[in-house]
């Protein structure tokens, strides 16, 4: 038990922020089904790609506050029209990780059809998700200039007893040469 212990403190705030951008992630993709669902399969009968693409950017704004004031409160803000911007251009990318895939069903195994469209979807965005995530935390949403890129500061989210992460305080600080010089 104490091992189980061990690792949740020690991880405990990678998996407080993943939890936390997982759940703006599965909102994100019901409004990307329904928005991409909603225009392809609805009255505007809008092509699969179209769709899609009109659907990740509502899914995106949405994602970009939530992540923003929820799941990298603790990181730098570097400017809201700076991370805006980048924020949006790794969507793209992500949205082109989707699109691949759906091209791939579509045009390569010649598939077409609500599951098609909906399976591709799927794949398509849990592929991008893992790219966004990385992405986010690289480019968008930096730590902060004072701790270690480890994603975040000690998150207890009212976790007391022996469960709950150490706190930084009283921690002894280390510090490592910057040279040896043999014979010293």
């Amino acid at each position: 038990m104490s091992r189980l212990v061990h690792l949740y403190r020690r991880f405990a705030h990678i998996v407080h922020e993943l939890a936390k951008f997982g759940s703006i992630g599965a909102i994100s993709a019901v409004i990307t089904f329904g928005v991409g669902n909603a225009l392809h399969l609805g009255p505007l009968k809008l092509g699969e790609l179209t769709s899609t693409g009109l659907a990740t950017v509502v899914a995106a704004t949405f994602a970009y506050v939530a992540n923003r004031y929820w799941t990298f409160r603790h990181r730098d803000q570097s400017g809201l029209g700076r991370e805006y911007m980048i924020f949006f251009a790794l969507n793209g990318v992500g949205l082109l990780i989707t699109w691949l895939f759906q091209g791939v069903v579509k045009f390569g195994l010649d598939m077409r059809g609500p599951v098609a469209y909906n399976g591709s979807l799927v794949i398509g965005t849990a592929a991008a998700t893992l790219f966004r995530y990385w992405s986010y935390k690289r480019w968008v949403f930096l730590p902060t200039e004072d701790r270690e890129d480890t994603g975040a500061q000690p998150v207890t989210g009212g976790i007391t007893g022996p469960l709950a992460p150490p706190s930084p305080q009283g921690q002894a600080e280390f510090s490592r040469p910057t040279s040896i010089t043999p014979g010293r």
